[in-house]
């Protein structure tokens, strides 16, 4: 059975940090590229950041660049996502991913992950 279990979510004050983790189990952790969404209320779920277990190479959004950092301990078959200067605008419900394959470029895509865990709420209080 697959399964992505988010951990980590939780309130902060703006300018603030977070630690997000994702386990994986149920499929070969080093074939996929793991990532994270988020989506808050009324948007659309948007690409965070994507991590190939592979090769490490990494995608991250636009509005994340710089403040966010995706790590992969692939004994472990976890993902990392440190949140820093955390605005209000990251309040979300943050989700982990994953889709097979070595590639990060389609990871600003949701079509592209092929398997969904629960998400984790992040709220950043100004």
């Amino acid at each position: 059975e697959v399964q992505l279990q988010a951990s980590g979510g939780g309130l902060v004050q703006a300018g603030g940090s977070l630690a997000l983790s994702c386990a994986a189990s149920g499929f070969t952790f080093d074939d996929y590229v793991i990532g994270w969404f988020r989506q808050a209320p009324g948007k659309e779920r948007e690409g965070v950041s994507c991590i190939s277990s592979s090769d490490r190479s990494t995608y991250y959004g636009d509005s994340v660049k710089g403040r966010f950092t995706i790590s992969s301990d692939n004994a472990k078959n976890t993902v990392s996502l440190r949140l820093n200067s955390l605005k209000p605008e990251d309040t979300a419900v943050y989700y982990c991913a994953a889709a097979p394959g070595f590639s990060v470029s389609r990871c600003d895509d949701p079509n592209y992950m092929y398997y969904w865990g629960q998400g984790t709420q992040v709220t950043v209080s100004s």
